[in-house]
């Protein structure tokens, strides 16, 4: 027979009653369902309004607008030499629709790089413009005369932009504002007189620039689009202009993307072990949670239809000096200005911006949204979103958006009534059981998002969201 050691307490006394540790033996542990980190609120998919795309395809049309040729130009690098694309160079207006590949490699080779430091002059009011100078890397101001004669910042110029190609299309012609840097960085210079040498060897570039000078420029409204003609005012019996709306030709179709995966579950799993949870269920549940995940990813930073990517070019804005300030969010708002619903901004960006308020002694506004307490700048809350990304040099955006197709904004796109369908827009479909007993179910989820008009959604680029040191 073997004997036992009795069983002892902490203090070394014998044990008087049954140990927890032996008890559990015969309890029922009580347990939670599956957890996942990677879950997250997913405001942006619980705020945008849902519209339904039969066919898998959703047009937006739109009145007809005018290219203005205000886009941003692109560079390549080697070493410290920046060269622009020769092709980008028909963002210039004046060589909008320029399609001589051998001339515009001849003028991209003309460009003299320049690099810069903070406080450098670039330009300035009053002298002779006659270059034309494409921004490659750095943030610059324009600054004009405001209505009493001191300094105003007209606009603040980042990578990609430029100023201004008008300058080398006449003669004798001075600068109306002043260009000075706010960073270290590069830009490119095309002077008058090596644009003229070109013209003159070139009879396809003369000819072009000639019919761009002789062109009579169309009637627009301030958005660019086609205008409507109208009367008023008048009195008596004053002829009245006659008009149409006239639309895109070629409006652009969004269609639905889809995210998608294969769930395998064992059938001994889904037999044996389902109690006290449906095992199936639970790899369900978390597999739909990392779908809906991805799906938002998507529709923020997909390049084809993602809102990071979809933002025009003209609501894009950079910070004026790194930071997210007030300031840049007023910046924001004068841009979507017509019923703005919402910000959406990295959680480390909106803290940011709560460091640059404290600094300025100015306390945001909260709002209550469904029981939870988020900052708001002007009434308009601030939501968060990990799925905006931030860059190695610790720069993000902050996305301002109209939502609705009543008021023209930005909306999400889905179909409904999906074969399988298990959550709206998301279906699961039993596919098969194979030879391991393993049972396989197809999961997928359609989704897209649209720009319904350019001035439904602002980005301010470049957001610093903190300093090392």
């Amino acid at each position: 027979m073997t004997l036992t050691e009795p069983d002892v307490s902490a203090n070394g006394q014998p044990q008087l009653s049954l140990g927890t540790a032996a008890a559990r033996n015969l309890a029922t542990t009580t347990k939670s369902e599956p957890q996942m980190q990677g879950i997250t609120s997913r405001w942006l998919l619980k705020l945008l309004p849902w519209v339904e795309a039969k066919g898998g395809a959703y047009r937006v049309n739109r009145r007809l607008s005018y290219a203005v040729g205000d886009g941003r130009v692109t560079f390549t690098t080697s070493g410290a030499e920046v060269r622009v694309i020769p092709q980008e160079l028909c963002e210039l207006g004046m060589l909008r629709s320029f399609d001589d590949v051998e001339v515009l490699t001849a003028l991209a080779d003309r460009f003299q790089q320049r690099d810069f430091q903070p406080g450098d002059v670039i330009v300035e009011r009053g002298q002779p413009a006659d270059q034309v100078c494409l921004i490659a890397h750095g943030k610059l101001n324009k600054i004009g005369v405001g209505k009493y004669g001191d300094e105003a910042v007209l606009e603040t110029l980042a990578d990609g932009d430029h100023f201004t190609y008008k300058a080398i299309l006449e003669s004798d012609d001075l600068w109306e504002f002043t260009v000075k840097a706010l960073t270290p960085g590069t830009l490119l210079t095309l002077s008058q007189q090596s644009f003229e040498e070109l013209i003159g060897q070139s009879d396809s570039l003369r000819a072009h620039i000639q019919s761009f000078r002789d062109s009579p420029e169309e009637a627009k409204n301030e958005f660019g689009e086609a205008s409507i003609e109208l009367a008023a005012g008048h009195a008596g019996e004053s002829d009245l202009p006659g008009t149409y709306v006239d639309y895109e030709t070629s409006p652009r179709e969004y269609e639905l993307s889809v995210a998608q995966t294969v769930l395998r579950v064992h059938s001994r799993v889904a037999d044996l072990y389902n109690h006290p949870m449906d095992q199936t269920q639970q790899q369900l549940r978390l597999t739909i949670e990392a779908l809906r995940e991805r799906q938002e990813h998507e529709m923020i930073n997909n390049r084809d239809f993602g809102l990071l990517h979809n933002a025009d070019l003209s609501m894009r804005i950079p910070t004026r000096s790194g930071p997210p300030t007030p300031g840049d969010l007023d910046e924001l708002l004068s841009l979507v200005w017509k019923e703005p619903a919402f910000f959406l901004a990295h959680p480390r960006t909106i803290a940011a911006f709560g460091r640059e308020c404290t600094k300025a002694g100015i306390y945001p506004d909260s709002i209550d949204v469904g029981g939870h307490r988020l900052p708001a700048w002007r009434g308009v809350p601030i939501f968060p979103s990990n799925k905006i990304g931030i860059s190695d040099t610790r720069t993000s955006s902050i996305l301002l958006m109209r939502t609705g197709e009543n008021t023209q904004g930005v909306v999400g796109l889905h179909q409904t009534g999906l074969p399988d369908e298990y959550e709206p827009g998301l279906s699961v479909r039993f596919m098969n059981i194979s030879e391991k007993a393993i049972i396989n179910y197809l999961v997928s989820a359609y989704y897209s998002a649209a720009v319904l008009v350019p001035d439904a959604l602002g980005v301010l680029e470049g957001v610093e969201i903190g300093r090392e040191g």
